[in-house]
């Protein structure tokens, strides 16, 4: 046999020799979730280590991720159901507890990179990414509340807007908002192939955002479909998108790749809530090996073209490396 295969796999050395795919910190963007209040610190049950913290803890934690060598985080809000309404008006009151908390944690670590979350659902009182009316989710009538949504985290001083409702005509709804209102520098991470995934149950436990009818299979992608992600992609590239999406990321492993493989935009994909506490859960039965799990999850997500992973795991990966 004159080729032999193993020959490249016999020690430690060889092999990292000849690893095509490197995993770092530099890649990761860390979720974080919001709430209301001080000194409050609250596991969310189906998502054992993370945790929803409240303005003055969430900069503690910020500080300590920063320590670890984290230096991107996605914060999300919970909001009450007192504050939520049919037009979510309270996602673009500047005296909202989110948008004084982006401003504090900007003003505090102007050196990170901040990003935030643009969609309805956690504040409308249906619990959907756009506007209802007679059960059925507008499209171009949610516009204008992303638009202003959109305005007031810029001026929060977020670094990346992340349009995550799958509204047609967002991203260059927005972009053109942000460009006539002096945010040119402000980018957009567009959700552009976000597909109605069953993997998302603990992200809605987390921000109690679960639609309270129906589902969310006319705005966001059917996961039969990949073809679509191509058509998705051309808009909001032409729309001014900085950054394409793909969400979840271990079932749509091939979407990435095609993605990457056909557009010069960095490639995000997000490790979602569900593919988190599988690993997480099967670790505390003892049915494998959690940091092992993770660490092939995340390259995997990695060498199918992902430029920047969004992660629940980003604390933990910092952790074991150092």
């Amino acid at each position: 046999m004159l080729r032999r295969p193993r020959r490249n796999r016999k020690s430690e050395t060889v092999r990292n020799l000849i690893e095509e795919t490197s995993l770092s910190l530099k890649d990761m963007i860390f979720p974080m979730f919001l709430v209301d209040g001080s000194n409050q610190k609250i596991e969310v049950a189906s998502m054992p280590g993370i945790y929803r913290f409240s303005t003055d803890l969430m900069l503690r934690e910020i500080e300590t991720c920063m320590k670890l060598g984290i230096m991107a985080f996605d914060v999300f809000p919970a909001y009450p159901e007192t504050l939520k309404d049919s037009i979510a008006s309270e996602s673009y009151n500047p005296e909202t507890f989110y948008l004084k908390a982006l401003r504090e944690i900007k003003k505090n670590f102007p050196e990170i990179c901040l990003m935030s979350d643009v969609a309805m659902d956690p504040y409308s009182s249906d619990g959907h990414d756009g506007l209802v009316k007679n059960g059925k989710i507008l499209n171009d009538e949610t516009l204008e509340i992303l638009g202003r949504m959109s305005l007031a985290q810029a001026d929060a001083g977020v670094d990346i807007l992340g349009p995550s409702d799958m509204m047609d005509g967002r991203v260059g709804y927005i972009r053109g908002l942000l460009d006539e209102n002096g945010y040119s520098e402000t980018s957009i991470m567009s959700y552009t192939a976000k597909y109605a995934s069953a993997f998302y149950g603990p992200f809605r436990d987390a921000l109690d955002s679960a639609p309270k009818f129906g589902d969310k299979k006319t705005y966001q992608m059917n996961p039969a479909n990949s073809k679509e992600a191509l058509i998705e992609a051309d808009l909001d590239m032409e729309e001014g998108a900085d950054f394409l999406m793909v969400k979840p990321a271990l079932a749509y492993l091939d979407i990435i790749k095609l993605l990457s493989e056909n557009y010069p935009l960095p490639i995000a994909a997000y490790n979602v809530s569900g593919e988190y506490s599988m690993i997480k859960a099967a670790a505390n039965r003892g049915w494998l090996d959690g940091d092992r799990a993770m660490f092939e999850s995340l390259l995997s997500i990695k060498r199918s073209g992902a430029k920047v992973i969004l992660t629940y795991f980003a604390k933990e990966f910092a952790m074991l490396s150092k």
